[in-house]
């Protein structure tokens, strides 16, 4: 079993990469294989709904959408790391998280995150945590993802690493939500050795406000 952590903040070795490597250490230490999957700094423009994806199975912009929802096929969970940024999460992890989970579903490809567990690591020097905690679970409610938690909301504070690394509860969280991460996919794991199936999904109706 896999899950890939993404770094969405503009460090590769910032805040919330320490903080993805907490949660990995338990998860290896819970027999579950990690990756941490970096967005990077270049460019990430927003969703255009053009609809491409649907045609051609992959986002019209070729970029780390595109390289991430391949990847996605081969994890069976998923943790999305984000810094603060005027409370709330960066412009380039909403930009890669709307295209991810739209061309994703236009694209036939929403299996890559059905049913499988996800959740969200914050970073802040401060605040605008939990403001940003609510934005990126959003994507998983409508995904059909459970949403794992830990003792508290998913956050670390501090303004470098090292700070990070002494915010004491803030990194047993990250620990606890690792360990917590890895009971839900051994369970899964047990109920598939079990014969348990996945629900059964019905046909999306789009109803709109105005007619």
């Amino acid at each position: 079993m896999k899950v890939l952590l993404v770094n969405g903040g503009p460090h590769k070795d910032g805040c919330v990469n320490t903080a993805l490597e907490e949660v990995a250490k338990e998860l290896n230490h819970n027999e579950i294989e990690t990756e941490i999957f970096w967005i990077g700094i270049k460019p990430i423009a927003g969703c255009i709904a053009c609809k491409n994806c649907a045609k051609t199975g992959k986002c019209v912009f070729d970029d780390v959408v595109n390289e991430f929802v391949e990847k996605a096929k081969e994890a069976d969970g998923f943790i999305f790391g984000s810094p603060v940024h005027y409370a709330g999460a960066t412009g380039a992890i909403t930009s890669f998280m709307d295209r991810v989970f739209y061309s994703a579903s236009q694209a036939g490809k929403i299996d890559r995150f059905l049913f499988k567990p996800a959740a969200t690591v914050i970073s802040a020097r401060r605040a605008g945590t939990t403001a940003t905690y609510d934005q990126l679970n959003k994507y998983f409610g409508i995904t059909q993802m459970p949403i794992i938690s830990s003792r508290y909301w998913n956050m670390v504070h501090g303004g470098t690493p090292e700070e990070v690394k002494k915010d004491e509860e803030g990194m047993q969280t990250m620990r606890i939500l690792g360990r917590n991460m890895a009971y839900f996919l051994h369970c899964i794991e047990a109920g598939k050795e079990k014969g348990i199936q996945q629900p059964e999904q019905e046909k999306v109706h789009f109803t709109n406000f105005i007619r």
